[in-house]
Parts: C-alpha cells; structure tokens; sequence
C-alpha cells in the first residue's frame, strides 16, 4: 500500500552514509525531497543522483532538504557519494531490509530493492506530491523542482 498525497509521511531514522542518524521528523519546519533508488554503482540510478548532485541540489532554496534512500549498506552509499562527488544524505535502508521504502510503498518484494519512488514532503510532514517510476525508468529532476515552487 502506497503513501498517498495528502497523507502524513511515516517517519522514519536512518543512518546516512557516514553513520549520522538522520530522523525525518526532526527536520520539521523543512520541505523535505525524498528520493528512493534501487541501488548504488547502477548505471540509471548514476544518471538520476548525478542530475541532483549537478542539477537540482545547487539551486535549492535554504528551507528543503535533500534525502536519497537506497538498501545498500551506509558503507556503500559512503563508497558512492566518495567517488561521485555527492554531498546529499545518502539513507541506508539496509536493516531492517527495506522498512522505511515498504513504509512509503516503493518496496520491490521479488527484486529486494525500492522502486525509483519520489515524495515531497512540506514542513508539516504531510506528503504534497509524489511520483513512483518502474526500477529500469529514471525520473526527471525537473519535476522536482516545479513541485517544490507550488509547495511553499
């Protein structure tokens, strides 16, 4: 069962890819861009994280947060974000396997892995827009950005 728009964004902590525990409910008062991904060193999931690293994360306005999620162990997502330069929080949803992507229904039960799910969150934490795309099909960050200026 998927989070619909309109609907509180469960909460969730997940360790970042250095080990920081990141808990989303802290972060009221922020709009928040979650982003799920399959996993790490894939080659869509490259393109996808190197358009936010080159293409939205720059021009964020002071008040969002950005946060990637992917079952791969914070060791890999540390290893990644080293070498592709991203300074984003990369959220290790290792273990329990896949809780927090099977909490916001982008969870792939056969394939082990979150599905290229995307919600916007504003700073009450109620979900406000969201996009959910097959493993093999990127999103456009563009979307992201048009959604953020009619959340304020």
């Amino acid at each position: 069962m998927g989070i619909e728009t309109g609907s509180q964004a469960p909460d969730f902590t997940l360790a970042d890819q250095h080990g920081t525990p990141v808990t989303l409910s802290a972060l009221r008062g922020s709009r928040i861009v979650l982003v799920f991904y399959p996993l790490a060193f894939s080659r869509v999931c490259h393109g996808e994280l190197d358009a936010l690293r080159d293409d939205f994360a720059p021009g964020l306005p002071a008040d969002v947060r950005l946060l990637t999620v992917s079952v791969d162990s914070m060791f890999a997502q540390r290893a990644w974000a080293e070498q592709e330069g991203y300074e984003f929080a990369m959220l290790s949803d290792f273990w329990p396997h896949g809780e927090v992507a099977r909490a916001y229904g982008v969870f792939d039960e056969d394939k082990g892995l979150a599905k290229r799910g995307t919600f916007i969150i504003d700073g009450e934490g109620v979900v406000r827009w969201k996009v959910v795309n097959p493993v093999p099909e990127a999103r456009d960050v563009a979307d992201y950005t048009k959604a953020l200026a009619e959340i304020s």
